[in-house]
């Protein structure tokens, strides 16, 4: 911990000083109010400690100083008998205590451990709360890998901008959790964030959610309607699935992008909107302009900047933290001690392959800790699903003898035994594998298995006729 020590008296300085370093604090040391401040302007200090009568800028000037530039640093003021009244409006101003002099090294050790305790408890407390307000802001977007910094990276630089955001990603991979994350760090963060899921409002209401309504424009508008553009006029618009708008609505949405302009129904004037759009989808947008289901234009415009979330299964070193993340959240929320793993549900739950992502891993912890009777999660606690695929895969794994086993030698037995139990039917034993009938032709062209001028015509029918 640093101190600096600021006093007049060149002997009550080096006794001051000899104190604070016998009890191993590094010290600096000023002569007068002026230079103190200058030391503490061009290092940090973590406790200040001052006399108050000094010629030039005195202790309670410096206070004053302080409290100004660096308010989270503790100002410790030493004053003679005389001078109490000075030391207790000092007080009032901000400094942390004072003492009396003359000096009792004891009294000093105790107030100097008392103003670095809170100087520490100051710290801890800036560190949660901001660490409070990243977690509340991120929610469940964890992860250290390294796709995952990269793509944190990307949001929080983005965010800063008033770009069109397109996200992409799997089902449950957190685009929505994203979509806020990029809102609440961006200037708007005190604007509304309307969601929209295009795919789960109908076709003939879907016009009037987004854009609104004006009374009695169309048969069943009894009352003027607020579209969700309007209603997040400020802030921003979260369009999820947006791959699922028709023609018609990917045309009037690409004006609102294009002329920040909305054309309420039955209004006969647009009106103005300032909205940041963030859309997000887990379709292939470019597949969907090929077949003309998405326009080309609409798509470019989404795509100023590009995220990608990736899959669960593709950053698997995340799965252990998030594991944990969501049985700290669920025991909480349910109130229940901390739950943990058993090593052998840490070890299944690591290696399934999470199809449904982040959100599946959730409700699979989520439904864990309710029905588990004791602190720890054992598999009898997890989905059949899980246990299921793991049990399957044990089926395949011999055990490993001791002078080890060639990995060529086992993908050449499960390719044999797939092509055995598929009676030779190429595109069948490629099912089994999971694999493409190219990729399983392929493998078995590189371990000898079949001649390449054999590769399209050993394939016998299905059906065994």
């Amino acid at each position: 911990m640093t101190i600096l020590l600021v006093d007049d008296n060149e002997g009550q300085r080096r006794v001051i000083e000899f104190w604070l370093k016998q009890e191993k604090y590094q010290v600096a040391t000023a002569a007068n109010g002026d230079t103190a401040l200058k030391l503490a302007n061009e290092k940090r200090f973590d406790l200040v400690i001052s006399d108050i009568k000094m010629p030039g800028l005195t202790g309670t000037d410096l206070l004053v100083h302080l409290r100004e530039d660096l308010p989270q640093t503790p100002v410790i003021l030493i004053t003679a008998f005389g001078t109490v009244n000075d030391a207790v409006a000092a007080m009032k101003l901000g400094a942390f205590d004072y003492i009396l002099k003359p000096l009792d090294r004891e009294a000093l050790k105790v107030i100097v451990q008392k103003a670095l305790e809170h100087r520490k408890l100051v710290e801890e407390n800036r560190y949660l709360r901001a660490f409070a307000e990243k977690a509340t802001r991120f929610e469940s977007l964890v992860g250290q890998s390294k796709k995952m910094t990269e793509m944190f990276e990307i949001a929080a630089q983005v965010a800063q901008r008033d770009s069109t955001v397109l996200i992409t990603g799997e089902s449950g991979t957190g685009k929505e959790l994203l979509a806020k994350a990029i809102h609440l760090n961006s200037p708007r963060r005190g604007e509304p964030f309307v969601v929209v899921n295009c795919g789960a409002i109908p076709e003939n209401l879907i016009e009037s959610e987004l854009f609104g309504h004006i009374k009695g424009s169309f048969t069943g508008a009894i009352a003027n309607k607020v579209g969700k553009f309007e209603a997040a006029n400020g802030g921003s618009v979260f369009l999820d699935e947006v791959s699922e708008l028709s023609p018609g609505l990917q045309v009037r949405l690409l004006r609102v992008i294009q002329e920040r302009e909305v054309d309420k129904i039955g209004e006969p004037r647009p009106f103005k909107v300032d909205v940041r759009i963030i859309a997000a989808t887990n379709r292939q947008l470019a597949t969907m302009i090929e077949d003309r289901s998405f326009r080309g234009d609409l798509y470019y415009r989404l795509r100023v900047v590009a995220i990608h979330i990736p899959p669960l299964r593709e950053r698997r070193e995340d799965i252990p933290l998030l594991l944990h993340h969501f049985l700290w959240k669920s025991s909480n929320r349910y109130g229940l001690p901390p739950r943990h793993l058993q090593p052998r549900a840490l070890e299944m739950l690591a290696s399934y392959n999470w199809p449904g992502n982040v959100r599946e891993l959730e409700n699979v912890i989520e439904s864990a800790v309710v029905l588990s009777k004791t602190e720890e999660i054992t598999i009898e606690n997890l989905p059949e699903s899980i246990r299921r695929q793991e049990s399957r895969i044990a089926k395949i794994y011999l055990d490993i003898p001791e002078d080890g086993v060639s990995l060529e030698e086992v993908e050449k037995e499960l390719l044999l035994k797939a092509l055995n139990k598929a009676q030779g039917n190429q595109s069948k034993a490629a099912r089994y594998l999971k694999i493409t009938r190219k990729t399983l032709i392929y493998r078995l062209e590189k371990y000898g298995l079949i001649s390449p001028d054999r590769a399209e015509t050993t394939e016998a029918p299905e059906s065994g006729t």
